[in-house]
């Protein structure tokens, strides 16, 4: 078995093996022609199900045949022009190259001594970050694994800084379409369970600054603690930024924690055309951004920014075994020290690698590119008498609905919408998303890729009008 270990004898092994994985998923990625198979978890389940893990195929070749049939074969492929649903970008080459690299080096990025170089990396990237936002010269930060890890430890932070012995006095501000790991946050840190106020937004689902100074007035006015105040720039439904140099101004008077979450919105921040959408992020005491969202990266790259790094300290614990005190005076830099996790990927190489590859601008074009195809989307909406669009796009995100011209049941419309999504999935001609608006039920488009075109939209619009006129017609039969 020693023959599997990644080492000097098994180099060439290791060569052999990985390039024919690689060609498996390249053939599969030039002969893919639909973002998903459609088969169903009755059919898929008991392929898995049947396979003895305790008899192993002892050959690789084997493997990647018994994986098509699990996996490859039916897997939900992001690079596909007509997978339009979730916040799932499609990669690009440079980061597949860093993920390689990583995954065989198997660097451990915290303490210096498992990872050296890779240190180093993260944390300059880390600096890069914190300028492209404009923290300032004492900002610092760590990458996670993820958004919702991020804004827990934005909020733990927030939490400690608050310096209240009453956890129950403490509250937390987020618009009504803010992440859902702002609530589930709050439950982990051990606040109460009304610790979240959800802050009206607008018509372009942005939060409401005077709902906001309200809220703080009465959380002053009532004894109560206000811990921060989240703002989302790039909702999760809508891409939605909320107006961040008001709201900094309203944490500044107010002495109270401002966390900004850019998982979604963070592409702005090397956008060559709309960097000025991010305006008053600066201003924010701690930032979280996705890179896996609006950088083209594969899960998972993300990170916590915090403008002032001593906030950081809230994290640290100090092992003797792994990093003891002693090693902060002799300057050993150990990422232990900042994260919320131990053993952590060196996920941070495939950023690098990506920027010495493409630039920042590049990326940054890259994302330009699906914001304005979401602009040619909204035209497209607008002007179709079939459909409902809800807001015009801030980033990429379109959410809108089928309304049927003889219709009027607001029920019998949702059901038709939710029929027309279920049955796209089924065909795997195209994948959208489905969300609520106003108790009712939307569909959305999440725009991520650059090879998606206005005629892609236009021709996935048509299936969904087609399915739910399929139900339609259908239910008048049954109801006949």
């Amino acid at each position: 078995m020693r023959s599997h270990l990644l080492n000097d004898t098994t180099a060439e092994q290791y060569r052999r093996s990985v390039t024919e994985g690689v060609e498996r998923v390249a053939a599969k990625l030039a002969t893919t022609d639909r973002p998903f198979t459609g088969v169903t978890v009755d059919a898929l389940a008991p392929r898995i199900e049947q396979i003895d893990l305790d008899r192993p195929l002892n050959d690789t070749t084997a493997v990647l045949d018994e994986l098509e049939d699990v996996y490859l074969r039916d897997a939900i492929y992001f690079h596909h022009p007509r997978y339009l649903a979730h916040l799932n970008c499609p990669v690009v080459i440079p980061a597949i190259l860093g993920e390689a690299i990583l995954s065989a080096v198997n660097s451990s990025v915290d303490t210096w001594d498992q990872s050296a170089g890779g240190t180093l990396i993260e944390r300059r990237l880390v600096d890069w970050t914190a300028g492209r936002i404009g923290l300032g010269p004492a900002a610092d930060g760590v990458f996670t694994s993820g958004g919702t890890q991020s804004n827990l430890q934005a909020l733990l932070l927030a939490r400690e800084e608050a310096k209240s012995g009453d956890l129950a006095k403490l509250r937390v501000f987020a618009s009504e379409v803010s992440h859902f790991s702002v609530k589930k946050s709050a439950k982990l840190l051990g606040l109460a369970p009304d610790a979240v106020i959800s802050v009206p937004v607008d018509q372009n689902k942005r939060m409401q600054t005077v709902a906001l100074a309200r809220e703080l007035e009465r959380c002053h006015r009532d004894g109560l603690v206000p811990m921060a105040v989240v703002a989302t720039a790039g909702t999760t439904d809508f891409g939605s930024i909320d107006p961040l140099p008001e709201i900094a101004e309203l944490c500044a008077r107010s002495g109270t924690w401002m966390h900004v979450d850019a998982a979604y919105g963070c592409g702005l921040l090397v956008s060559p055309a709309r960097r000025h959408l991010l305006k008053g992020i600066e201003r924010a005491d701690s930032v979280t951004v996705d890179y896996h969202k609006s950088f083209f990266q594969p899960v998972s790259s993300s990170a916590v920014l915090v403008r002032d790094a001593a906030t950081l300290r809230h994290a640290t614990y100090h092992a003797d075994y792994l990093n003891p005190r002693r090693m902060v005076q002799e300057r050993i830099p150990n990422q232990v020290d900042k994260s919320l996790q131990t053993t952590r990927r060196f996920d941070a190489l495939k950023l690098w690698v990506t920027l010495r590859t493409m630039g920042a601008d590049g990326i940054g074009r890259l994302f330009d590119e699906v914001c304005d195809l979401a602009e040619e989307g909204w035209k497209l909406l607008a002007a179709d008498p079939r459909f409902d669009v809800v807001v015009e796009p801030s980033i990429s995100t379109l959410v809108f609905r089928y309304i049927p011209e003889a219709v009027t049941d607001p029920a019998e419309i949702d059901r038709a919408n939710l029929y027309a999504r279920k049955a796209l999935f089924a065909s795997g001609d195209a994948v959208v998303a489905g969300t609520k608006v106003g108790g009712r039920h939307y569909l959305k488009f999440t725009l991520l890729n650059p090879e998606t075109t206005a005629d892609d939209i236009a021709a996935v619009l048509d299936l969904i009008a087609g399915h739910a006129e399929q139900y339609l017609g259908d239910s008048l039969d049954r109801a006949s």
